[in-house]
């Protein structure tokens, strides 16, 4: 039986975090954080089956280029950064009916509405449930246009938003499932 599960947080300068270690660590990459000088290297991590950035109207984007870009446009040392959302990616599908289950959710709810997202699909671990498969969405808290970033969206940040989000999640994987002979 499917399991439902999204959760949402942030990427916080205040506690410490950054988008490009956050980037790297999702999508098993090395991303050199270009206002630190740190480097993020997670690429002997496991795990990661695929991972994607999705850009509004369409386009190619470097990850490590995005996340650098993010952190060079916010100015303060406490900025929200990134927001992350993590989703439960139902077992029963395969793995091209769940690259396809979530990157259309994020292009309808998050790319069409100006952000980027930056996806990485996870497999289950060695240990624990066998069908903990899951993604891990990176989005930018501003939109971005052919000019680059603009303002910060407020708009995001709202409970309905969030609410409205985890209600198209299990709207959009449960039609997935019925598409596939499921109920």
């Amino acid at each position: 039986m499917a399991v439902y599960h999204f959760s949402a947080k942030t990427v916080s300068r205040s506690a410490g975090r950054s988008s490009t270690a956050a980037a790297a660590y999702r999508s098993g990459a090395r991303i050199v954080d270009e206002r630190t000088g740190e480097i993020h290297d997670y690429t002997r991590k496991s795990g990661v089956v695929d991972s994607l950035v999705v850009l509004p109207h369409g386009g190619t984007m470097n990850r490590a280029d995005l996340w650098n870009k993010v952190e060079a446009h916010h100015k303060r040392g406490d900025a929200t950064v990134a927001r992350e959302f993590v989703v439960a990616l139902p077992a029963e599908l395969d793995h091209g009916q769940r690259v396809e289950l979530v990157r259309d959710f994020c292009q309808r709810q998050f790319v069409d509405r100006g952000m980027v997202a930056d996806i990485a699909l996870h497999a289950p671990g060695r240990e624990g449930d066998d069908r903990n498969h899951h993604a891990h969405i990176l989005l930018t808290t501003r939109e971005i246009g052919p000019e680059g970033f603009g303002a910060k969206n407020r708009d995001w940040n709202a409970v309905e938003m969030l609410e409205g989000w985890r209600e198209a999640w299990a709207r959009d994987s449960n039609r997935a499932l019925e598409r596939c002979g499921h109920e």
